[in-house]
């Protein structure tokens, strides 16, 4: 059995990867929900919906988010009443939102709902919420103040600095069933190449996660999401060097290298392993842009035989 620590599309893609190697139901993902919010009064789980998605093979191919073929009538109807359509809801994609809303409302957990949701989209790999309760990435925008992270990611674009981030309700949150249990009986741990600070962060700060990550260290292999110190897709590299840390993949191991023995760099970064090693993890160098089938799956072999 194998874990994965997910969030965002760097994540979906890596399941994909691990999915395509070894028995999908082998798999147990926990997923982000700091980047969860409330809109038109409809619960959205961005991450959980891309890897849901991703894995199903419905993921739009140009934009990594939202499903291929997608129209956006009800965005345009509500754009002529002067709504909210800075976060764009396609029509097939409003339909999860609704379903998702109208269970939670019922009773459901959030768990149960995603394990609702992955199953009708034939999805194999366990998806997992880190937690049922709600934790939210605020982002302190120099010289603004908090804002939302979809306000930020999606809003803004991400084109603006940060000063700093919290997680609202973290430190109230339960690990989600089955969380302890997936990371504990775990043959391999992996995080995911996410953004480490708002992706792979808020799960940390659920209590209890991080101790039960640290507690299989050894077991644990990162996937740097920074190349030649840039981010493939998004805010990663500027976050980290806004937040104080070094936007490379020796930046990196200096935030995983509690919770990790191992970090799988890329070939443009191999002159760096020996600084990698120096920060008390094993680095080892392979080619990690999932670029195609191949080389994804070649990478997904990479990582579990770490």
């Amino acid at each position: 059995m194998y874990c994965a620590i997910a969030g965002g599309v760097g994540a979906a893609r890596m399941l994909s990867a691990l999915a395509s190697v070894v028995d999908p139901s082998s798999i147990t993902a926990i997923v982000n929900t700091g980047d969860d919010m409330t809109l038109h009064g409809l619960a959205i789980s961005p991450d959980l919906d891309t890897v849901t998605y991703t894995l199903a093979g419905a993921i739009s191919r140009d934009r990594g988010w939202g499903l291929e073929g997608e129209t956006w009538h009800a965005m345009a109807a509500l754009e002529r009443y002067g709504g909210q359509t800075w976060f764009g809801l396609g029509d097939k994609d409003l339909a999860t939102h609704l379903y998702r809303t109208q269970r939670l409302a019922e009773g459901a957990t959030l768990t149960e709902v995603t394990a609702e949701i992955a199953r009708a989209w034939g999805v194999g790999v366990r998806l997992l919420p880190m937690s049922d309760d709600p934790v939210r990435t605020i982002v302190d925008v120099q010289g603004e103040g908090e804002i939302s992270f979809q306000e930020y990611f999606v809003g803004r674009r991400h084109d603006v600095p940060v000063a700093a981030v919290r997680f609202a309700g973290a430190g109230e949150a339960r690990p989600g069933p089955a969380v302890l249990d997936a990371i504990r009986s775990a043959e391999r741990i992996v995080v995911c190449p996410s953004n480490p600070i708002v992706s792979i962060g808020p799960v940390l700060a659920v209590p209890g996660l991080r101790e039960a990550i640290e507690s299989r260290r050894s077991d644990v292999v990162a996937v740097s999401p920074i190349i030649a110190g840039a981010a493939l897709k998004g805010p990663a590299d500027r976050m980290l060097t806004e937040l104080g840390h070094e936007a490379s993949v020796v930046g990196v191991a200096r935030l995983y290298a509690s919770l990790a023995a191992t970090l799988v760099i890329d070939e443009a970064d191999a002159e760096l392993a020996p600084a990698v090693e120096a920060e008390g993890m094993r680095a080892i160098v392979a080619p990690t842009i999932m670029s195609d089938v191949e080389r994804s799956a070649a990478l997904a072999k990479v990582v579990l035989s770490a």
